[in-house]
């Protein structure tokens, strides 16, 4: 037995997790190796014949015996190399001719960044289609709003629902630009020079430029104009401050859940099936897990940002290797929380439990308050001193707070609507209209239907020209 990262067995879809394996690694790493020996065939450096016997024994993958020579020599890619070399008996002899480590690695991990982005914005597209139904059913479903934690003025649930939906947007045309410009090292050599191309194809018709961007082409990858050993360590820096900030988004969704399935809230929950356990001392718990995990998850993909900065600031030179050893962590894992978090995300929405007495309820006790400006504004407009009625209210209010921390039924609306300073200039049917607080939510159900809308449209359109990813 030995250890086993939770992101192995627990966490992200299989999708991600294969992708980021040993055997992936490797098997992308023998496609760079291919395809640069594709380009030095092509420049008359290799024989059709080495070239076919590299091809067929791309995916010829070995873990335990690359295991067993990194062992002994404390490399994994030359590992690798030996053996890719050893399973080609006629072509292995110019694997890896002009290349460094970095050459093949660092344009092997731009590949697997850019798919694990078109990984995590389809779970994205799904999560805002999904978003977009249960915005749609409650645009007109009144809540109460809160501010400093506060009860405020109404709102929509349809409405709160799209500040995550519209937050989401955003991140997924921010993957979608990252994943257009993320850029590779190139063809290169140690200090990224390309001397021994330079070198190899003095005699060729093709120059190391040429044979360059043939590679890049060929991988479907753009490369840095200029770079040292490695592409710059702060391109990681921006890829890992994207997946913050999905994170982030995520982590808002996930902690304003867990407030609202709350006591004293209640309007929504995630689903709890009835088989699940809540606690394993509380029978009766019903707890918000799945919020919690992508909260959990969230803290750790930023916390990542640190170690992200320190790798690029702290790159010295031309190639420094201290950022080997945590970007073997940082960003498959990175990656793999995100992906988790948008199942989660998408589990808790496809199934999102509504509670609308509970909504009435927090309406019932507080909304009255927040309609109390809307009486000031007639009072006003009917010809009273508006600083006098100001005063007179907020008395009523502070008094009728009182009663409902008490624990007794909001008293506000009969009290105002029996008020003889204000019925001199309200009725009693008025009075009750203006504290009717189904009616005070604005724009709230227009701008939650447009959330919809956008989403539905973005998504229309990419469906007709194929996905963006």
């Amino acid at each position: 037995m030995t250890y086993q990262s939770p992101f192995s067995i627990r966490y992200g879809s299989k999708d991600m997790r294969v992708l980021w394996s040993e055997t992936a690694k490797r098997r992308v790493w023998r496609r760079v190796w291919l395809t640069v020996a594709e380009a030095q065939s092509g420049a008359g450096l290799a024989t059709s014949e080495q070239i076919e016997d590299i091809r067929v024994n791309v995916d010829n993958i070995d873990l335990v015996r690359a295991a067993e020579i990194e062992g002994e020599i404390g490399h994994d890619l030359m590992a690798e190399l030996k053996i890719y070399t050893e399973q080609c008996s006629v072509g292995g002899s110019i694997l890896h001719w002009g290349l460094t480590s970095a050459d093949v690695q660092d344009n092997a991990d731009i590949l697997r960044q850019r798919t694990s982005i078109a990984i995590l914005t389809l779970k994205l597209k799904e999560l805002l289609q999904v978003f977009a139904a249960t915005i749609e059913k409650t645009s007109d479903s009144v809540i109460m709003g809160y501010t400093h934690l506060q009860p405020a003025e109404p709102t929509t649930l349809g409405y709160r629902l799209s500040m995550y939906a519209e937050d989401l947007f955003g991140r997924y045309d921010a993957l979608l630009r990252l994943r257009h410009n993320l850029r590779a090292k190139g063809i290169r050599g140690p200090v990224g020079t390309s001397a021994a191309f330079v070198e190899m194809l003095a005699n060729s018709d093709v120059t190391a430029e040429e044979l360059e961007n043939q590679v890049m082409e060929s991988l479907g990858l753009s490369a840095y104009p200029v770079s040292g050993q490695i592409y710059p360590r702060i391109q990681d820096f921006t890829l890992i401050a994207e997946l913050s900030a999905l994170a982030g988004s995520l982590y808002k969704f996930g902690f304003d859940l867990r407030m609202m399935q709350s006591p004293g809230f209640g309007d929504i929950a995630e689903p709890f099936s009835p088989s699940q356990v809540g606690s394993s001392a509380m029978p009766f718990k019903k707890n918000p897990v799945n919020a919690e995990k992508i909260c959990s998850l969230a803290r750790l993909v930023a916390a990542g940002l640190s170690v992200a900065w320190e790798n690029a600031a702290n790159n010295l030179l031309e190639r420094t290797l201290d950022d080997s050893a945590n970007r073997r962590r940082l960003i498959p894992e990175s990656f793999l929380a995100c992906d988790e978090m948008l199942l989660t995300a998408i589990k808790i929405m496809s199934k999102l439990e509504i509670d609308e007495n509970a909504s009435q309820e927090q309406l019932d006790k507080y909304g009255t308050f927040a309609s109390v400006a809307r009486v000031l504004t007639a009072l006003v407009e009917a010809g009273a001193d508006r600083q006098a009625m100001h005063e007179h209210l907020r008395q009523q209010s502070m008094r009728a707070w009182d009663s409902v921390k008490s624990g007794n039924e909001n008293p506000l609306v009969e009290t105002l609507a029996s008020d003889t300073t204000i019925l001199k200039y309200l009725q009693p049917a008025a009075i009750r209209g203006l504290l009717d607080t189904s009616t005070y939510v604005g724009l709230a159900p227009e701008r939650a239907r447009g959330t919809v809308a956008r989403i539905q449209a973005r998504f229309e359109s990419t469906q007709a020209e194929g996905n963006e990813a």
